[in-house]
């Protein structure tokens, strides 16, 4: 058994505006990331910070199909998918699958942890693109360390 995160979301945008949503680091800062040393492109490695954990993540392996796909690596194991399906009224489904790892107990752990995390990545982007709210924002405070 093979173990794969997915999530699958439709948003009232088309993929242009969606694509563009998930690859430009000024619309990523708005849902999802804190930071990004530049734009999601074919062949380049970026470096982003989330506003909840100390740490950087390196992410490399990009590929982009403009308006379709974004792909990339974040740890030595896995590779995301972000697939663009435009709709008929102008919408697009936007489905994530990351993986796939061997079953494990910690990999179950991963597995859980990741769905929920791109299906929140996913609302937050549908939230951003379609209403300009940022779910994001103070959602995860609680993760921080106390400096009390």
């Amino acid at each position: 058994m093979r173990l794969i995160a997915q999530a699958t979301i439709q948003i009232q945008k088309p993929a242009s505006e969606v694509f563009e949503g998930i690859v430009n680091p000024e619309n990523m800062v708005k849902y999802f990331i804190s930071e990004s040393n530049g734009r999601m492109e074919t062949g380049k490695k970026l470096v982003w910070k989330f506003p909840e954990f100390p740490d950087e993540f390196p992410v490399w392996n990009i590929r982009t199909e403009p308006d379709l796909l974004v792909v990339f690596s974040w740890d030595e194991e896995t590779e995301v998918r972000i697939s663009l399906e435009p709709q008929a009224d102008d919408s697009t489904v936007v489905k994530v699958t990351e993986g796939d790892k061997a079953f494990s107990d910690p990999n179950l752990k991963w597995l859980i942890g990741n769905t929920e995390g791109w299906a929140n990545f996913l609302a937050c982007l549908k939230a951003y693109l379609e209403y300009g709210i940022q779910l994001r924002k103070g959602a995860f405070d609680f993760m921080k360390k106390s400096t009390i």
